[in-house]
């Protein structure tokens, strides 16, 4: 919850709008600013205080306690103008709360946490618990001291501007070790704990099985990602007891999965009792892994508990990031968000540098030139398996004649694939135009490369029969010079030779050029792969130079009608 205070009426107007958009995120604290601002300390994990930022430095002062339980501070001027990130940047969330309440208020975000103001992931915003010296650590990555990453299992990790060997290290593992003074541990959640227990076990006697178990594997209870174990004991006060403690969901399995999972410990008694001769092993490798703590009983007598541990395989992630049609503005801001997150990036070397200011450092970049989708698919497809944060971009949208079904035909379940929606050509086109895809529309792409052309022109026949407004992308290049004029020939039989059509180059990039003629006035010579060609319907008209293509036909008789 986020609790908002303020002292002015025009602190208030602001905190107001901060409420009313974000109602079920917010609570308002009235009366006098002190004991407003305390109530807020003490029950909120975020606050917004439309104050100076003196006046809520000498008020939360008393109150700090700890870096990680400390809730985020905002604060926000007078004038509306600034939001000060002032406690809690990374921990309590702060920089990105400033963010968001300056996009909301029009305010300028104001954050001083060095490692956002250069663009290097936080190693305390990973995600992950991490250990020992962050700060010295930090420091070496912000002064360009060489720090090593040395990764015992693979996890999609953000970038990180790191060497082979440094004087600082950031060791990514599970095993239960003690940091070093130059060190800081990444605790990834790799491990799941299959447990199963008898009817009223104790949850002491269950935490000090796992615990016991994972020290003699010499694993970190840290790295555990959740406990696992079989629905008839989804319930059990002592399984739920534990995983609360450790602050790891329970998940629980139906006992036909449990019971045609190998394990090497399996037994009668959870055979009778719950119909799967294996529980704790059994939950444990249920989704895969290596078994690294075969299972055991706890110290009870009778022992009330078992377990087993098992680490999970890292799942890399794949974006399919579409970047839009070129201008920045048009770039969405989730689309940002993947490209700063990724450590490794795949895509066309001129759709790479379009973005490349904004990836963070330490990014690996694999680019290629023209041509090389299938390879490029392939490569992000690989490095996703080889556990990474991959992003791939295309132009456009991802899914429209660009990146996304070649990676997706390559890709299987064994990663995990986001994907980054994009304004597409059509759109951008659209836009400019005016309303030209107002009604039932469709795109067809003109290429013959990897569609017969018998196929392509099947397609145009019946779009042009189905009177549907046609966007025609990749309508010409050196090679391919008659396609074009075939497509609005096909066209032209269905439709008048007045039809408007639109003519878009280079949509929302610098040299960007639009212009409308008509079916029987378009030169295909004038068209190149750059260029977006959209036809108009029958319905379609020029108005004050712009496509417009009515949303409906009884629309457009009612309003021909109201003209007349």
């Amino acid at each position: 919850m986020i609790g908002l205070i303020s002292a002015t009426s025009a602190g208030a107007a602001a905190r107001d709008r901060l409420a009313a958009a974000w109602p079920d995120r917010t609570r308002v604290y009235e009366g006098p600013v002190g004991d407003a601002v305390r109530a807020a300390f003490a029950e909120c994990e975020q606050l917004v205080c439309f104050l100076a930022t003196g006046a809520v430095v000498r008020l939360i002062a008393p109150l700090l306690g700890d870096k990680a339980a400390d809730p985020g501070v905002v604060c926000v001027d007078e004038g509306g103008r600034f939001a000060v990130s002032l406690l809690g940047g990374h921990a309590g969330g702060a920089n990105e709360l400033a963010r968001e309440v300056g996009e909301l208020l029009g305010a300028k975000p104001v954050v001083t946490t060095a490692t956002d103001a250069v663009g290097v992931a936080g190693l305390d915003t990973l995600g992950l618990p991490y250990e020992g010296a962050v700060a010295a650590v930090s420091r070496a990555l912000l002064d360009g001291e060489p720090v090593a990453l040395e990764a015992e299992l693979a996890w999609p990790l953000p970038p990180l501007p790191v060497a082979e060997r440094g004087a600082y290290t950031v060791r990514l593992t599970d095993r239960a070790l003690e940091p070093g003074p130059r060190e800081v541990l990444l605790r990834p959640p790799s491990l799941v704990v299959g447990v199963g227990a008898s009817r009223g076990a104790p949850v002491d006697e269950v935490l000090e099985l796992i615990e016991s178990a994972l020290a003699e594997a010499g694993l970190s209870v840290r790295s555990v990602a959740q406990l696992a174990t079989v629905e008839a004991k989804s319930e059990e006060p002592g399984l739920v007891g534990a995983a609360e403690q450790l602050g790891v969901p329970l998940i629980a399995y139906p006992a036909s999965e449990l019971a045609g999972v190998a394990v090497p410990n399996p037994s009668d008694a959870p055979l009778a009792a719950v119909g799967t001769p294996s529980v704790a092993e059994a939950a444990a490798l249920l989704g895969g892994g290596e078994l690294l703590a075969p299972k055991r009983k706890s110290a009870g007598s009778p022992a009330m508990a078992t377990c087993a541990v098992v680490r999970r395989p890292a799942r890399g992630r794949l974006a399919v990031v579409g970047l839009g049609p070129g201008a920045r503005d048009l770039l969405t801001p989730r689309a940002v968000a993947e490209l700063r997150r990724a450590s490794v990036l795949v895509g066309l070397d001129q759709y790479v540098d379009q973005i490349r200011d904004l990836l963070r450092p330490g990014t690996r970049v694999l680019e290629s030139g023209l041509g090389a989708e299938e390879e490029r698919a392939r490569t992000a497809v690989a490095e996703a398996r080889a556990g990474h944060a991959v992003a791939l971009i295309g132009s456009g949208d991802a899914g429209v004649y660009a990146m996304a079904s070649p990676a997706l035909a390559e890709a299987s379940d064994d990663i995990d694939v986001v994907g980054v929606p994009g304004v597409t050509a059509a759109l951008a086109a659209g836009a400019l135009l005016g309303a030209p895809l107002g009604h039932d529309h469709v795109s067809i792409s003109l290429s013959d490369l990897h569609t017969p052309w018998e196929v392509i022109e099947r397609r145009v026949r019946a779009a042009a029969e189905s009177d549907l407004v046609v966007t025609f992308y990749n309508p010409r290049s050196r090679g391919r010079d008659w396609q074009l004029p075939k497509a609005l020939a096909a066209l032209a039989e269905h439709r008048a030779p007045s039809t408007p059509v639109g003519v878009v180059r280079n949509a929302s990039r610098p040299d960007e050029s639009s212009r409308v003629t008509t079916l029987a006035a378009l030169d295909p010579a004038s068209v190149d792969m750059m260029t977006v060609v959209t036809v108009g319907n029958t319905a379609t008209r020029e108005i004050a130079g712009r496509m417009v293509t009515p949303r409906g036909y009884r629309w457009q008789a009612s309003t021909e009608e109201g003209a007349r």
